[in-house]
């Protein structure tokens, strides 16, 4: 991998100094795009009172920010590694606060899934960025740890999103929850400019034949994912739609085989650790979101919370969150990712069967608090393992490609499992009643349930450590 540095030290600091700067800018960058995605969550109810908002409607105010997301993941990777990561990473962190403007203003939720969708596409050209940038920039024997810490920082998010959700939603309003992110950004836009070196890829090379097929293959898939809910999973929309998506994706890969300067070399694949690993983050953010979407509802809509106590209710299923991936992180290097991955997504396997076996008898809220702890720590075990297993089984030259696929997985497998879970959903409940929506919310439970064993099973393919 080639970089570009001025012989000074950027801002008159050390070496040490940038890749703390590094660290820093790029965890708040991420912790800033991951919070948007999980404090909206405990906003639905509100969004649906003000808004009038329709179930599908909801869930195009979750998706439609991932689906952006997941779609221009893999163009991201590409653009940093030909015209710098730097200049990427800045100009998505200013498309995400300028996004942000525009969801907190909207009058409708036209209005906002039309902001959410922009504000993903920055979010896109923040994250596969923000891990390149922090790769690059630590030697291969820091950078578990570092990445254990960016994972801790993301992590966060998880406990603050809900708790911050809750605190905007019942203190001010829930536009609120945008408008933070505009002085947030320009800070994050201004230090990233003064304080982080450029660098670029080996490869500067520009796919674009690659970069159509993969974003038209991706978003035929989301958009099936999205739709099949309202219009039918065997309707025309959704059938073409995943038919197309997926004949993209077939062209892409053999595209990448032929391509002079391939956007994703396929022989990463031959990795087990990277195949395995990207599989994993698929399934662990598909059950992590997907249950996250429902939770926020139950405690208001099954328990009667109000946004505020919904928050705090759900800080620890996150808590451990801050905690917990740095651990992971150091002891990964010595242990390999297998177990953690196994272990973290079983811990939260156990955690949603649990819930259903308790949510809707007598207890409230304290029958369903341990479970919410399981999970959560199960969730914040698994991500810097996964992490690990694919940033660290490619050649540093490689390593734009490879975060730029993370992430797109990640994406990807948090649209599906709320697509999996609404479906879940409607076919056993509704908003009708309290009880209505325990029936449907347990089913949703057992599919999240479903896909932590899939990642489970995937992740038993990581080799051990040797």
């Amino acid at each position: 991998m080639s970089t570009r540095t001025s012989p000074a030290d950027v801002g008159g600091t050390t070496a040490g100094a940038r890749r703390t700067w590094v660290l820093v800018l790029t965890s708040v960058a991420s912790l800033m795009v991951v919070l948007d995605a999980l404090a909206v969550t405990t906003a639905l109810t509100a969004i649906r009172t003000d808004l009038g908002a329709s179930i599908t409607e909801l869930e195009w105010t979750v998706n439609a920010y991932g689906l952006s997301f997941a779609v221009l993941l893999m163009t991201a990777a590409a653009a940093g590694d030909r015209w710098g990561r730097r200049r990427v990473f800045v100009a998505g962190v200013a498309v995400f606060a300028l996004a942000s403007l525009v969801c907190a203003v909207a009058p409708d939720v036209q209005t906002l899934i039309a902001g959410r969708v922009v504000q993903g596409a920055g979010a896109a050209f923040v994250m596969p960025l923000a891990l390149a940038l922090l790769t690059t920039a630590f030697p291969p024997e820091l950078r578990s740890r570092a990445l254990g810490v960016f994972a801790s920082v993301s992590g966060v998010a998880v406990p603050l999103g809900p708790l911050f959700g809750g605190v905007v939603v019942e203190g001010l309003s829930w536009p609120w929850i945008f408008w933070v992110n505009v002085p947030l950004g320009i800070a994050l836009a201004g230090f990233a400019l003064t304080r982080v070196d450029e660098s670029h890829g080996q490869d500067r090379a520009l796919d674009v034949p690659g970069l159509v097929l993969v974003g038209a293959g991706s978003f035929g898939l989301v958009w099936a994912l999205v739709q099949g809910n309202t219009a039918g999973w065997a309707s025309l929309e959704v059938v073409a739609s995943a038919g197309l998506g997926l004949a993209a994706i077939g062209a892409f890969i053999a595209w990448q085989r032929r391509a002079a300067h391939p956007m994703l070399p396929l022989h990463l694949f031959g990795s087990r650790r990277f195949a395995a690993g990207n599989v994993v983050i698929f399934f662990h953010w598909a059950s992590a979101l997907g249950t996250m979407f429902f939770l926020a509802q139950y405690l208001q809509t099954g328990l009667g919370y109000g946004p505020l106590a919904t928050g705090l209710a759900l800080a620890p299923w996150g808590l451990t969150t801050t905690v917990i991936p740095r651990w992971t992180g150091r002891l990964v290097g010595r242990f390999g990712e297998r177990p953690f991955i196994v272990a973290g997504l079983g811990a939260h396997t156990v955690a949603m069967v649990w819930l259903v076996l308790v949510t809707g008898h007598a207890g409230g809220y304290w029958a369903i608090a341990a479970p919410l702890v399981l999970s959560g720590s199960g969730i914040a075990m698994c991500l810097p393992a996964a992490q690990s297993a694919v940033l660290t089984s490619v050649a540093p030259r490689f390593i734009g490609k490879a975060s730029g696929v993370f992430s797109a997985m990640r994406q990807l497998g948090g649209a599906f499992g709320v697509a999996v879970l609404v479906v879940a959903f409607a076919a056993t409940g509704s908003y009708a009643s309290p009880d209505a929506f325990v029936n449907g919310f347990t089913a949703a439970l057992v599919a999240g349930a479903c896909l932590a064993v899939a990642g489970v099973l995937a992740g038993c393919v990581i080799p051990r450590k040797g």
